[in-house]
This record gives C-alpha cells, sequence and structure tokens, in this order.
C-alpha cells in the first residue's frame, strides 16, 4: 500500500512556481551576495534565473578600489536560504 502511494505521489506533476516567487528568490540572492562583498568593491552581480533544482546562482564581478576585478560565485540554498559566497576564479588570461 505505501508503495502505491509513493508511486503515485512521483507520478504527480510538480507545480510551477509562480513569477512573484522566482522575482523574490532572485531578488533575495542578489541582495544576500551584494552583502557578502567588501563595502569598498563595487559588483555586478547576474543572477541565473532559476538555479538548480536546489541551489541559486549567480555571478559576481567585483572591482575593488585599486582597479581589480575578480568573479566570485554566489550560491543559495533554495530552502533553507542559506547564502554564500565563493572564493574567485582563476584571473582570466
Amino acid at each position: 500500500m505505501r508503495f502505491a502511494i509513493l508511486l503515485t505521489v512521483l507520478a504527480l506533476p510538480a507545480h510551477a512556481s509562480s513569477d512573484a516567487a522566482w522575482d523574490e528568490m532572485r531578488e533575495r540572492l542578489a541582495l544576500g551576495c551584494e552583502a557578502l562583498l567588501p563595502e569598498s568593491a563595487e559588483a555586478a552581480i547576474d543572477v541565473n534565473p532559476f538555479g538548480s533544482e536546489r541551489y541559486g546562482l549567480a555571478l559576481a564581478i567585483v572591482t575593488y578600489a585599486d582597479g581589480t576585478t575578480e568573479r566570485l560565485a554566489c550560491i543559495m540554498d533554495k530552502q533553507s536560504g542559506e547564502i554564500e559566497l565563493t572564493g574567485p576564479f582563476a584571473p582570466e588570461g
């Protein structure tokens, strides 16, 4: 019986999130990512529209006061809302 219920649940289509929910997720990720960057840095944050099933993802191009730039990834666990910033990618070259 439990197995039949499990199969029924797995066969149900996933419900799509509303546009407002996606917008809220993207805004929360962008603001959270920005909050993790040094105050003196300027950043262009490009949020992936949907991320993966479990994570929201953004790419941050950070420019520091001395003119150097770095590329960092900002990752948000969609379930917990926890946001982390990676270390910089290797310089382009």
